[in-house]
């Protein structure tokens, strides 16, 4: 299959990076080795986008929050994206009350999150509100604030970076935040022309990244399988990094 192209500006370098999923030890190495790779680039304007899922299955999930918000803090000339994931938005949905969290603890790897920052489950009662207070108490401020500030998707030129994919059919400002967080099916058997070439995570690729004409899925299972990638779009075409 010919390779998809970003059609990005000759003067834009961007990496996209997938599901870190608290594997905070992949992210610190991947993001050592985009620096080193954008170090030896020509472009003027480089981006890091990440697409999100920064909590949950892993074992460093505020490991991950503290050192992404100190990155973004770094005055190296990099401009950094980061999107909300559907794991982002369940940890959301529980501090701030609309969901009680059981099905986040149990099933998505919020335990583990909770874990990172001092809570055990264990101990506590089994009272949502009791949970959340201990979240509350324990998260730090930065911490709310970052994940409050996730966006759903980012559009660089040709290129449209989202968590989970797009609904066929839709423009973009008619897509279901719901969708773009959670979707599958629809989205990933599509041979539909979304107008752009969509980035996403959020769907295992346990092969390796999966390039398609329209889309490119680069969540390759890091919490379970070592492997976090960053894809590299160019003027020049495409490559992957990873750990």
């Amino acid at each position: 299959m010919t390779e998809p192209s970003p059609a990005l500006a000759d003067d834009t370098l961007i990496y996209a990076v997938g599901d870190i999923h608290g594997r905070a030890d992949l992210l610190k190495a991947l993001h050592r080795r985009i620096l080193d790779h954008a170090r030896r680039r020509a472009e003027q304007r480089q981006v890091i986008v990440f697409l999100g899922d920064y909590v949950d299955r892993g074992a460093g999930s505020r490991e991950v929050i503290d050192f992404l918000i100190d990155a973004a803090a770094c005055d190296d000339g990099i401009e950094r994206v980061f999107l909300k994931g559907n794991h982002d938005d369940a940890m959301l949905a529980f501090l701030d009350g609309t969901d009680d969290g059981t099905w986040w603890i149990s099933m998505l790897g919020g335990r583990e999150t909770l874990a990172s920052y001092g809570i055990d489950i264990a101990s506590l009662p089994r009272i949502p509100s009791r949970r959340r207070h201990e979240l509350r108490e324990k998260l730090p401020a930065g911490h709310a604030r970052f994940l409050s500030s996730l966006r759903l998707f980012h559009v660089e030129e040709g290129c449209l970076f989202v968590h989970a994919g797009i609904r066929p059919g839709r423009s973009l400002d008619r897509q279901d935040p719901e969708d773009l967080l959670w979707i599958r099916e629809e989205f990933l058997e599509s041979d539909a022309d979304f107008g752009r070439l969509v980035i996403h995570g959020h769907t295992i690729c346990w092969d390796g990244p999966e390039v398609r004409a329209n889309r490119i899925g680069i969540d390759t299972g890091a919490f379970a399988t070592g492997v976090l990638t960053a894809l590299v779009l160019a003027g020049d075409g495409l490559d992957i990094l990873q750990t």
